[in-house]
C-alpha cells in the first residue's frame, strides 16, 4: 500500500489512509476486530511514507473510531439491540449509516482536523 501512496503529499495521503481504515469497517463484525487489525497496519503504512504527520494520522484514525459505529448494525452492542428490536428496518440502518458515516468522516477531516492541527 505504501507503494501506491508514495507519489501523493503528505495530506492526500492522510485522508486516503484515514478512509480506507473507516470504510473498511464494513469487512468486520465489530469495532474492536476492526480496531486490532487494521489499527497497526495503517500506521505501519503512514510511518513508512516520509513527510506523513503521524501525530495527525494517528488522532484521526483514533477519532474514526467513535464515529464508525453508525455504519453497520453490527458494529456496536447498543447497534445490535436496536436493530434487533426492530426500532430501526433493514433498509433504513444501512440507508442511515452510509449517509451519516459520509457525513461524519466528512466533517472529522474538514473541521476536525484543521481545529486539531492548530494543537499539533
Amino acid at each position: 500500500m505504501s507503494t501506491h501512496l508514495d507519489g501523493f503529499s503528505p495530506n492526500m495521503t492522510v485522508v486516503a489512509l484515514v478512509l480506507v481504515f473507516y470504510f473498511s469497517h464494513y469487512l468486520f463484525a465489530s469495532l474492536s476486530a476492526h480496531t486490532a487489525t487494521m489499527l497497526p497496519v495503517i500506521l505501519a503504512v503512514g510511518k513508512g511514507l516520509s513527510g506523513v504527520p503521524m501525530e495527525h494520522l494517528s488522532m484521526l484514525l483514533v477519532l474514526s473510531i467513535g464515529i464508525m459505529g453508525v455504519l453497520t448494525p453490527y458494529a456496536t452492542g447498543p447497534g445490535v439491540i436496536i436493530y434487533g428490536c426492530g426500532y430501526v428496518k433493514s433498509k433504513d440502518y444501512w440507508r442511515l449509516g452510509g449517509i451519516m458515516g459520509v457525513f461524519y468522516i466528512s466533517m472529522l477531516l474538514l473541521v476536525g482536523w484543521p481545529i486539531m492541527s492548530l494543537w499539533y
